[in-house]
């Protein structure tokens, strides 16, 4: 079980509710007010969980350069009013930074009770894992 602080649990709850708000502005059309919402949430929540040092070292680091600038330029666009644009972009930065915890976070939701048998079936496993860059041993 892991155990976090106060404020590492609020981060958590800034971070669902960037999440949360993101997909409502896409599944609204792409609102510009929701995009830049969720934006605004998610950077909290992140600062929140893992400290300003570590954050600032995260989107600097040589290897997420292009990621970290792809994100803020979508995050820019969705400020801009070109809230298609910058959802592009953004998801563009977001796979660029986060792409490695995906395969983790495939890993925890398989452990889930409902969502774990779905996503272990023989059709969706499978694609699942290469999309997640999931490593199967062979059979």
């Amino acid at each position: 079980m892991i155990w976090l602080t106060e404020v590492q649990k609020f981060g958590v709850g800034f971070t669902a509710g960037g999440v949360l708000l993101f997909f409502l502005g896409v599944v609204t059309f792409f609102d510009s007010a929701l995009l830049a919402m969720s934006n605004l949430l998610f950077i909290i929540g992140l600062v929140l969980i893992i400290g300003p040092q570590k954050t600032v070292y995260f989107f600097t680091r040589p290897q997420k350069i292009r990621g970290s600038i792809c994100f803020l330029f979508g995050v820019l666009l969705i400020l801009m009013k070109y809230s298609f644009w910058g959802f592009l972009v953004e998801s563009f930065g977001i796979l660029g930074l986060f792409g490695e915890f995906f395969a983790t976070v495939v890993q925890f939701l398989r452990s889930l009770p409902y969502i774990g048998p779905i996503l272990s079936n023989p059709f969706i496993g499978p694609v699942l894992d290469r999309l997640a860059g999931v490593r199967v041993l062979p059979v």
